[in-house]
């Protein structure tokens, strides 16, 4: 039963996906009939939301690499590039997409080891600045410019595609000859990222960008907190070029400086949110890039309890929603989540204090772990109340109801955390295979992290 009614819904979503939000006169019919609206369990909920998400990235992912899209716009309408630009950190997140596809028996293991195989062959002959890929590629393997000097390494983007690799690796490390061969590969791309180089000549920080041209001119050097502490840990964790605790203290941590949180909805922030920004929490999807593989249970170090960190940030947005300050149409208990989306002008970073009435899908669904009873209300009432907001992808990236506004377009970016999350709040599958990865555990430890996946040394 569970299977029909998934048809069902998939099949009306992709009709309801072309008509900027006003059914037609059949989908009424479907209404009436119940059809459209039946008692789904939150488990059909969930298998719906992921099953969507995953085809982001499964049958939406640029043919020749078998990557990311950057963005898939249903209105076929696109800015200056072209819609087969490919995303490297939206793929990390889309390759542990796949694989919330093979444990849901979406496809078979075979699929996705052949996907895989595509991919990372094609990262391996892609450009890369001293191990680094950049921020866009083409589906030549060239980069193309993210910025007009951001065309060369991008090192966060990196991590979160290396924090993918990583996943599948240990997914397959332990199978047949052939799966055990894409995981040596993988393992090859991995120790060639030169994290210490990033350091900008042995400074106490890692730096975002460099490029063959412009050199450091792009001067992003990456203090916490934000969304990039996955960067730091893959850094301090790599067997070939690692970064020193001190990096990660002195840049990461600031001396510090991180942990001057405060109290923001009656609730602690835990660490200090901006490094040059008066806003008290950032947008949501700091609460999920670095933790589609990183488990933040029980994970504490120096400066602060992760766990606690992402269920407060979680909170804060979901308590802003239902106080409403501005008086947005909509918000409430089963409407909120913000985070840094295509807006009513363009894009923007939405969060509590730059609140412009925009909710995004992934703010909320990618929140599961932390708030499964407020996420679950959110998935439920979209998915059953508000159906024209959702596509053959899943929920658009973001809408406004206080505008009347949404746009039936979709960012990888923003897709490739929902599936990833509500699989590690049913399975925990990424938290443990991450985890449970050796070259991690040592970095984790370097750096004083406490864990239960640690192992205690003998």
């Amino acid at each position: 039963m569970r299977l029909v009614l998934i048809s069902v819904f998939l099949a009306v979503a992709s009709l309801v996906a072309g008509c900027n939000g006003q059914k037609t006169t059949k989908e009424k019919a479907l209404v009436a009939q119940n059809i459209v609206k039946p008692a789904f369990s939150d488990e059909e909920l969930m298998d719906m939301v992921q099953r969507q998400t995953f085809e982001y990235f499964w049958s939406g992912a640029e043919p020749i690499s078998g990557l990311a899209r950057e963005r898939i716009h249903l209105d076929n309408i696109y800015p200056t590039h072209d819609k087969d630009i490919i995303t490297t950190g939206g793929s990390g997140f889309g390759l542990m997409a796949i694989l919330v596809g093979v444990e849901r028996r979406f496809i078979t293991r075979q699929q996705a080891l052949e996907r895989f195989e595509k991919a990372v062959d094609f990262l391996a002959s892609a450009d890369r600045y001293h191990g680094a890929w950049p921020h866009w590629l083409l589906s030549s393997g060239k980069t193309t410019p993210f910025s007009t000097k951001d065309e060369g390494g991008d090192l966060v983007e990196t991590a979160f595609l290396i924090q993918g690799l990583l996943t599948v690796k240990q997914y397959f490390k332990d199978g047949n000859k052939r799966e055990q061969e894409l995981a040596q590969k993988i393992q090859k791309l991995w120790e060639e990222v030169e994290w210490d180089w990033y350091t900008k000549n042995g400074e106490d920080v890692l730096y975002w960008h460099w490029s063959p041209n412009y050199g450091w001119e792009m001067n992003f050097p990456v203090g916490g907190y934000n969304e990039a502490l996955i960067m730091y840990i893959l850094g301090a964790s790599s067997p070939t070029h690692p970064i020193r605790k001190e990096v990660y203290e002195k840049g990461w941590g600031r001396n510090g400086d991180i942990t001057k949180s405060i109290m923001y909805y009656d609730l602690d922030t835990e660490l200090n949110h901006y490094e040059h920004d008066s806003s008290p929490v950032g947008p949501l999807f700091w609460a999920h890039y670095s933790y589609l593989g990183l488990n933040p249970n029980g994970l504490t170090d120096q400066y602060g309890d992760y766990w606690k960190l992402n269920t407060n940030h979680a909170l804060i947005h979901y308590k802003h929603c239902v106080e409403n300050p501005k008086k947005y149409k909509g918000y409430g208990e089963n409407y909120w989540g913000l985070t840094s989306s295509y807006s009513v002008d363009g894009y923007a970073a939405h969060r509590p204090n730059k609140d412009l009435g925009v909710i995004s899908p992934t703010a909320a669904l990618s929140s599961m772990p932390y708030t499964p009873k407020e996420s679950m209300q959110f998935l439920r009432h979209l998915y059953v109340d508000q159906d024209s907001l959702i596509g053959k992808f899943g929920p658009f990236d973001a809408f406004s109801h206080e505008k009347n506004w949404f746009l039936p377009r979709y960012l990888a970016i923003d897709q490739g955390p929902i599936p990833v999350m509500i699989e590690n709040y049913r399975s925990g599958l990424f938290w443990k295979l991450f985890m449970a990865n050796e070259d991690i555990q040592k970095g984790l430890k370097k750096l004083d992290f406490q864990s239960p996946y640690l192992k205690v040394d003998e």
